[in-house]
């Protein structure tokens, strides 16, 4: 049975749970002459985001991913130039199209200055009634402050907003903000602990059927 969720909005992490950023990494790296070490700078690099904290140039823990795995710290900037190349997962705009006939609030935490969060925003068809990027809140999640800025420009209590996670980090926190969680677990990774409140699913095609209507507090933006 598909498990569902009464809530009236729903948060998305962008660049893994939306978005292809997998392969622009690769595309750099490859152009750089370092093909197949795509992945590893970005495994390095989102390291290096996630245990920031405080929001601190995005350049930088790009740069530093791309040296400890071997690659020109000038690749962070050619990566950020490159950042209206993204694309979204294959059933990512026919999955956000139906959401969009659910009458729901469709918000986005990403971990990314204000000016690139657009910019990826745009790449799935700009369907957001709220974009906090890591530089808007002043944190990089997992920090709770840009779950709970998303929450807050919602209008709504967070048990009304469904938060899709792309990696594991943000599963613990979102859930103790009180957001329900799904995660979409594309690579198969080892589940954390805190998964087992969560619900995982491989894609998100399924995603609109999860959710129900809710008639809980609050308001949302339109």
């Amino acid at each position: 049975m598909t498990p569902t969720f009464a809530v009236r909005a729903v948060c998305f992490d962008l660049l893994s749970a939306l978005i292809d950023s997998w392969s622009l990494f690769e595309t750099v790296a490859a152009n750089a002459g370092s093909a197949g070490r795509g992945q590893a700078w970005r495994v390095a690099a989102l390291r290096r985001v996630t245990s920031s904290g405080e929001y601190r140039p995005y350049e930088e823990p790009l740069a530093e991913g791309a040296i400890e795995v071997g690659l020109a710290p000038e690749l962070a900037g050619i990566l950020m130039g490159r950042w209206d190349e993204l694309r979204p997962w294959p059933e990512v705009l026919a999955m956000l199209a139906r959401l969009g006939g659910l009458n729901l609030a469709l918000a986005t935490a990403t971990n990314c200055p204000d000016r690139l969060a657009r910019m990826a925003a745009a790449a799935v068809g700009d369907p957001f009634d709220v974009v906090v990027s890591a530089e808007r809140a002043g944190a990089y999640k997992p920090d709770p402050r840009p779950y709970r800025l998303a929450v807050a420009e919602l209008g709504l209590p967070p048990d009304q907003v469904l938060f899709v996670a792309g990696s594991a980090h943000d599963i613990g926190v979102a859930l103790a903000v009180g957001m329900p969680v799904v995660w979409v677990n594309r690579l198969d990774v080892v589940a954390p602990p805190e998964a087992a409140a969560a619900v995982i699913v491989k894609d998100l095609s399924a995603l609109p059927d999860m959710i129900r209507s809710s008639s809980g507090g609050g308001s949302a933006p339109r």
